[in-house]
This record gives C-alpha cells, structure tokens and sequence, in this order.
C-alpha cells in the first residue's frame, strides 16, 4: 500500500482566516495525520495476528487509530478543499438540491450553523443514499458520528485548533467566515463524480 502525502492548500489566506491560522492547522495538524496514517499502516505489516482480542491486542489498537486517523485525514482534506477565497453562493445540482430538501439556502444555512456551533469536531453536509437527500450531520470525533452510505460533499472543522488563532472562543464569527468562503463547485464535482444524480429521490 502506497504511503499517503500532504495534499497543498489552494490558498495562502482566506478573508477571516489568517495564513498563520491556516498554516498551523494545515502544515501541522494535517500534515501529522497523514504522517501516522503511514506510521500506523507500516506498524500492521509486522503485527501478530494470532494475538487478535477485542478488548486489548496490538491489531485493534493499530486499526481502532488508523481509523481515527484516516478520517483526520479526508476531513481535514474536504474542509480545505471547499473553501475558496472567492466565497459564491450556490448554483447548480446541489443548490437545487438544498432548496427541495431544507426549503431553502437561508434554512439550510441556518441550520448548518447552528450545528457548528453544537458539534464538538465536524459537520458534515453528505449526500445519504438511505433516502437519496441531504442532511447536516455532526461528528464529536473523527472515527464518531460519520454515517455509513453517505458522501461528504461539504465538511466544517470545529475543533477550536481550526479558528482558536483568529477568533479565540467566538467559533460563531469563524462559522460565518467558513460560510463566506465556500467553494461550491467542489460539492457540485463530487456529485458528478460518484453520479449522485442517478440515487436522488
């Protein structure tokens, strides 16, 4: 298995998020991630696994963190990539998308927000496959809360590392700055590209 790289930000600032912001949770927080998800994956290659338990063996503890890593990882990766420095506001499929499933943008907004501010890690804006609509979903921890047979196509990092540099503890004023940078056509892209259209109900 091939070891994971750091992914390059787009952007060196984004209005409302400094680049000393943006570095230290980019280059060091992300970055470390990657780093022990290659760590960890070359510990499995040498693990016993006539040791396997469920409360304690070296194999659990090894995929118990390469699960919480792997998704620091893609978290990390889906909430830098859809931010822009160019903040729109949403056209195309999953504009329309969020005005038949929330009512509308402003409600979906609302919503979104207000998760922001209730979630300990992440929200998550995921195409679910259950009933072929959107839903704002929370996850307290990388490896908590994420939903089977669902894509992220938006992704909010919480966690006070993603805004403790610029806005202290007032996450509400870093939650509307994330929301003036989105970059929709990267949720549009991942629509098209797992051909979510075909599992809308």
């Amino acid at each position: 298995m091939s070891d994971l790289s750091v992914k390059p930000l787009k952007y060196k600032e984004l209005p409302g998020l400094t680049e000393k912001q943006l570095s230290e949770h980019h280059d060091v927080l992300y970055a470390g991630y990657v780093k022990k998800v290659n760590e960890i994956r070359a510990a499995l290659t040498a693990v016993d696994l006539s040791n396997s338990n469920g409360t304690y063996s070296d194999l659990r503890e090894l995929k118990v963190e390469e699960g919480f890593a792997l998704n620091g990882v893609k978290l990390h990766e889906a909430y830098f990539d859809n931010m822009t420095a160019t903040g729109q506001q949403p056209a195309g499929t999953v504009a329309e998308w969020i005005a038949a499933d929330f009512g509308s943008y402003e409600k979906w907004s609302a919503d979104f927000a207000a998760c922001g501010l209730s979630a300990r890690g992440w929200v998550v804006l995921a195409f679910d496959f259950t009933d072929g609509k959107l839903h704002n979903y929370v996850c307290d921890l990388h490896n908590q809360g994420g939903i089977w047979g669902a894509i992220p196509l938006l992704v909010l990092d919480v966690y006070e590392h993603a805004y403790f540099l610029d806005y202290a503890t007032a996450r509400k004023k870093y939650v509307v700055s994330f929301m003036g940078n989105l970059d929709w056509s990267v949720a549009d892209g991942l629509a098209a590209k797992h051909d979510l259209m075909k599992h809308r109900r």
